[in-house]
Parts: structure tokens; sequence; C-alpha cells
């Protein structure tokens, strides 16, 4: 009953962080894929390269200070809406941003380079076609199955956002059976995120 009550809210954090993080990532690939070795093509890496080394418990902070003490706009924690879940999301987002957009970059540019790419701009498609139509196309299957793998990771690893956020998921709830030393429950919650 613990978990199935705590079930949707982990859920609802995992799947829009994972909504946030292929919206900014999949773009950002495919215009540095586009535009190699030019300033979006920096820029992007750059994010990757930010996002992967910010440790999420300082970003959280950070954010919670900036969007919630010196400018007011966002709630710090609970459930009752959505603006409670956008701090946890862009920071679980922020986190799985970087591997899929330079799988997007580096799929984008294999196919770019392709032979019936070659054909295609040889048989005058608009630029939008070509690249949306017939390269994204190809270039998206290793990202998708990447994706999987970054939802699971990032269901298991919200205990620590769930926490900072005080959002009343599982992740706080394994939190929570640490601390009371509540072997059932953790056991339960580990069995959860394992399988």
């Amino acid at each position: 009953e613990l978990i199935a009550s705590r079930l949707p809210v982990t859920m609802t954090l995992g799947a829009f962080s994972m909504a946030f993080a292929l919206m900014i990532a999949i773009p950002l690939g495919v215009f540095a894929a586009i535009r190699p070795n030019t300033w979006i093509d920096r820029f992007s890496l750059s994010l990757a390269v930010f996002g992967q080394a910010l440790p999420n418990f300082w970003f959280s902070l950070v954010l919670i200070y900036v969007l919630a003490v010196m400018f007011p706009i966002l709630p710090v924690s609970g459930t009752k809406g959505w603006e409670y879940f956008v701090m946890p999301v862009i920071v679980l987002g922020t986190n799985a941003m970087p591997a899929l957009m330079r799988l997007t970059r580096t799929g984008m540019l294999d196919v770019l380079s392709s032979d019936y790419i070659r054909t295609a701009w040889a048989k005058g498609l608009k630029p939008h076609k070509v690249l949306f139509k017939h390269a994204l196309r190809n270039a998206i299957i290793p990202v998708v199955s990447v994706a999987a793998v970054q939802f699971a990771y990032m269901l298991g690893g919200s205990i620590v956002i769930e926490t900072v956020f005080a959002l009343h998921g599982i992740g706080n709830l394994a939190y929570q059976s640490i601390l009371r030393a509540d072997i059932p429950t953790m056991q339960a919650v580990i069995l959860l995120f394992s399988s």
C-alpha cells in the first residue's frame, strides 16, 4: 500500500524529466550535427559536459535558492500541482540530457554521411524533409533504447531529488525507511528499483 500510494509521484517525475531531457537533447544534437565544429556544436558539447558533471543535490539547492528564495516563482516542496514538479524535473532532466544529446549528435553525423542521404539531397528534397524524415528517423533508434535505460536510472536515482524537494514518492519512502531502519519497506523498494 505504501509503494502503490507513492508510485504515481515517482512515475510522474520520471516521465516529465525524460520528456524535458528529450526536448532539449534531440534538437541540440541535431543542430550540433548539422553544423559540426561551429559555436552551436561547441555550445551543445559544453552543455553536455556541464550537465554530466553537475551534482544533483547541489543543482537542486541552487535552483531552490534562485527560483524560490531570490525570485519566489516556484514552490519548493509538495505535490499539489504541476508547479511543484518544475524544479525536480529540471534537475533530473539535466542529468539525463548529456548522454541523449551526444548520442543524437553522433547518430546524426553517421546518418548524414550515408549514401541515401546524399541521394535525397541530389533528388532536390527540401532540407527539413531530408533532415527530419530521412536522417533523424534512422538516427533516433539508439536514442530510444538509451532513453529507456535513462528512465530506469531516473526512477532509481530520484531518492536524492525527492528528498531535497520533499516529494512524497518512492525515493522519499526509501529515504524515510533508511532513517527508521524499516527493513521490510527498504527491501520492497530496493526490489522494485532493481527490477
